[in-house]
């Protein structure tokens, strides 16, 4: 099994450090939110994710969960860990007081994603459901449906889904059959089934709350005919209590490469009872609340378990004899492979991109929560414009390293990466799902390319590269080195930014072809402005503490010699163009 030992030093110096965003500072309810409080959070964080559901992982992966007699039985340990979990409040974090919970901002609770990502993302995704479905409700029920539901959501006692998928759509839900049938007291039957829902089924908690996607009887075809519905496992009594079982049954669970501990399950909605969150034909727009806050989240999920791969990568290195290394340590016999340059610069790849990654997810929290709490309209559109168009970013890039990581970590390992003795195979099995659910890495980049550069509110792209010129405007003169290169490669981007913009207006198949490369490069270039604000603070604050803040001065470098330079290739490849991919004659 693999260890983990959550990297509190690095999050509490983004929180103390980087927490400088003025218009994230001016939100009234955080100001009490101090860094002894968070502190003393993320050290009760990372004892449950070290000590608790860290065994999860292996116990979920080699006994997932079963169907039996119509009842999904999670894997050994997982109620009383949960059991455990709910009772600590962990649900409840970032939750509105109003329902039980803690108000924590998400500067605080996406250190606890990144967390229990990396001590078990199958365990994790019975919680992250619940949250996701808890946000959507927040925003768009009736105060009638929240007073009943979300308090005991918050407690953790009922959980919650998100049921899109079906046989016959994905990503295009235009295509959706589930049917909602209005009755006379305003409910509404539901029939149709959906696949792969994550804790779809399970008996973790009293009641599973879904929110389904379906088209009312006398809706149009196509998105504009969805609407929103809240499905319960068991129907809820007026006293509040769990009442009779619903219409809603589990048909399988799917037999997946990776998170096995997570029941994905195949539901059957046969008559079911809903009730729609929303407005009518408008559940598309309700749901991409709890997407896209959900693919952020995935993001995360992605630095996890590249963080816990980097660190078994790491201690392997330090013990793992093998060869002469060119700057020969020892007289007699091999030397640690940490000694070889090609283990050092695997090694460093990872720690650079975690880093920047962690840095930057911390940069969007800031946004996040300004574009949910600030007080001026105009302060928040132009902090959610900034979250819409990195949220593709952060949910491709992040997990799409996390495949590059969790690779790198197995050619460490050797063949002790390929077995199971480890665990380190198990950590790329569960990463791969990242760049598929919740809308393929291709459809977040597509998405980014078509819809998010520039909106109604204006030239998006444009106004964040902007605010990246005036935040890495640093006159110190230790930083000019990195800021040069900086400017070289947003300077790419901005030719690249200029190029789609072009061809969109007549050659959609060439930004098509080029989506992919176009998030990566603003991915990078995002991820160097973090790390620009990570170096301002290091050379400033060096004499503090120099063995922590030379460590990131060194990081820092790996990434601005060895990583960011992939963008330039990725640009030049794009830019090609798509005629010879369209016009090649596949037999």
């Amino acid at each position: 099994m693999p260890s983990y030992i959550a990297p509190l030093e690095d999050m509490m110096f983004l929180f103390n450090k980087l927490r400088n965003n003025k218009k994230y500072n001016e939100i009234e309810k955080y100001k009490e939110v101090n860094s002894e409080l968070v502190k003393d959070i993320l050290e009760e964080a990372a004892k449950i994710s070290q000590n608790l559901i860290l065994p999860l992982a292996k116990s979920g992966d080699e006994n997932p969960p079963i169907l039996e007699n119509g009842v999904v039985r999670t894997s050994p340990g997982y109620k009383e860990a949960y059991k455990k979990f709910i009772e600590d409040g962990w649900i409840s974090l970032s939750c509105d007081p109003k329902y039980g919970g803690q108000g924590m901002p998400k500067t605080v609770s996406t250190f606890f994603d990144e967390m229990l990502s990396s001590a078990s993302l199958a365990f994790k995704l019975y919680s992250e459901l619940t949250i996701g479905a808890y946000n959507c409700i927040l925003r768009h029920a009736s105060e009638e449906i929240k007073d009943t539901y979300l308090p005991k959501m918050v407690e953790g006692k009922w959980s919650g889904t998100m049921c899109l998928t079906e046989p016959v759509c994905g990503t295009d839900l235009g295509l959706l059959k589930t049917k909602a049938e209005e009755q006379s007291d305003g409910t509404y039957k539901i029939n149709g089934q959906k696949i792969f829902i994550t804790s779809g089924d399970h008996d973790l908690t009293e009641n599973i709350i879904h929110l389904v996607l379906a088209r009312s009887t006398d809706s149009p075809k196509g998105t504009k005919g969805i609407s929103l519905f809240l499905v319960p496992k068991f129907i809820v009594k007026e006293d509040g209590n769990v009442g009779s079982r619903n219409g809603v049954s589990t048909g399988s669970i799917e037999n997946k490469m990776g998170i096995k501990g997570s029941a994905t399950c195949v539901l059957n909605f046969d008559g079911a009872t809903g009730y729609m969150i929303g407005q009518k034909n408008r559940g598309l727009n309700s749901m991409f609340t709890m997407m896209n806050l959900e693919r952020i989240v995935v993001g995360i999920q992605g630095l996890g378990i590249s963080e816990i791969a980097y660190q078994n990568s790491l201690s392997y290195a330090k013990e793992r004899k093998q060869g002469k290394a060119n700057n020969t340590k020892s007289e007699n016999g091999a030397d640690f492979i940490i000694d070889h340059a090609d283990i050092r610069k695997s090694l460093l790849n990872m720690k650079s991109i975690i880093e920047g990654e962690r840095a930057l997810c911390f940069w969007l929290s800031q946004q996040t929560e300004v574009s949910l709490n600030h007080s001026d309209e105009n302060v928040k559109q132009e902090a959610s414009d900034f979250v819409s168009l990195m949220t593709p970013v952060v949910k491709s890039m992040f997990t799409d390293m996390g495949m590059e990581i969790t690779s790198e970590a197995m050619q460490i390992h050797g063949g002790y990466g390929f077995t199971k003795d480890l665990g380190i195979e198990q950590l790329y099995r569960d990463n791969r799902i990242t760049p598929i659910y919740e809308g393929t890495n291709s459809v977040q980049a597509a998405d980014l390319v078509f819809r998010k550069l520039v909106t109604k509110n204006g030239d998006i792209i444009d106004k964040y590269l902007n605010l990246v010129k005036e935040e890495t405007n640093i006159n110190d003169e230790k930083i000019q080195s990195y800021k040069k290169q900086l400017d070289h490669y947003l300077a790419i981007l901005g030719k690249f930014t200029d190029w789609i913009k072009e061809k969109i207006k007549d050659s959609k198949d060439d930004v098509s072809a080029a989506s992919n490369d176009y998030l990566k490069v603003l991915g990078l270039v995002a991820t160097a402005h973090a790390w620009i604000k990570v170096l301002e603070v290091s050379f400033k604050d060096y004499e503090k503490n120099k063995d922590f803040y030379e460590d990131k001065i060194q990081t820092a470098n790996y990434y601005f010699n060895r990583v960011l330079p992939r963008a330039e290739s990725y640009f030049k490849s794009a830019t090609t163009g798509s005629k010879y991919i369209m016009e090649f004659k596949f037999n």
